[in-house]
């Protein structure tokens, strides 16, 4: 499925992307968004026309149980309402990591945006969850047929009040999308999906997309490769 948005950089031969490995810290929201500020800054300085960061960069990956508490959801909407409030984002397509709550369900999911509006919300499909990895311990794999072709239908995802009044948007596509730009397309996976047999990658490059991102993370543990 793709998401057609207007261009990000009309018919150049090569294109600028911007890949923001950021030094953020579990529920640091303040800080957190900070730093990705400055890197969509320092990205549309450097004349980026797509700027993608780390899974979770909102709230932090190693939130742990706090992905299991509601204000850890509103205060990352909240942070991304404020991204969205002054010129962050225009003119630069910005793929943000922030976990999202969708019909009562926890998904891991990268955000859209470009020029004070939310494109799309794509959930993570595959999961962490081996060796000291826990991601199914708070989050949901977003689910798709194995018996159909491609990655589903998009659904609807109703925005909260915060990002409602900065967006002036109040429902955005919630799923696996593909961005079309005029000279290019984009679509991004999430860390493991990248290591999987049936990667997203595979089958979106053969339908065209060119341009992938995949924002990674991992937690701050003692000995965590003793596993």
């Amino acid at each position: 499925i793709f998401v057609c948005v207007g261009t990000v950089a009309a018919m150049a031969r090569l294109v600028r992307v911007a890949t923001c490995n950021l030094n953020q810290w579990a529920l640091d929201f303040d800080g957190n968004k900070r730093r990705i500020r400055e890197s969509i800054q320092e990205a549309k300085a450097q004349r980026c026309t797509f700027r993608t960061g780390p899974e979770l960069e909102i709230t932090g990956y190693g939130c742990e149980d706090h992905f299991h508490e509601g204000d850890t959801f509103l205060h990352a909407w909240e942070s991304l309402a404020d991204l969205l409030s002054d010129d962050t984002t225009d003119g630069i397509l910005c793929d943000i990591g922030m976990p999202v709550m969708h019909r009562n369900v926890s998904y891991n999911c990268r955000v859209w945006c470009l020029n004070r509006k939310i494109v799309g919300i794509r959930p993570k499909i595959y999961l962490a969850n081996d060796g000291n990895y826990r991601e199914m311990r708070y989050f949901t794999p977003w689910w798709t047929d194995p018996q159909s072709v491609g990655f589903g239908e998009l659904e609807q995802y109703f925005l909260p009040v915060s990002v409602k009044e900065a967006t002036g948007q109040t429902k955005v596509p919630f799923g696996i999308f593909a961005v079309s730009a005029h000279d290019t397309v984009l679509a991004t996976e999430t860390c493991e999906e990248l290591f999987t047999p049936n990667a997203p990658h595979i089958l979106m490059s053969l339908d065209g997309v060119e341009i992938f991102a995949n924002g990674s993370g991992s937690h701050h543990q003692l000995r965590k490769l003793n596993t």
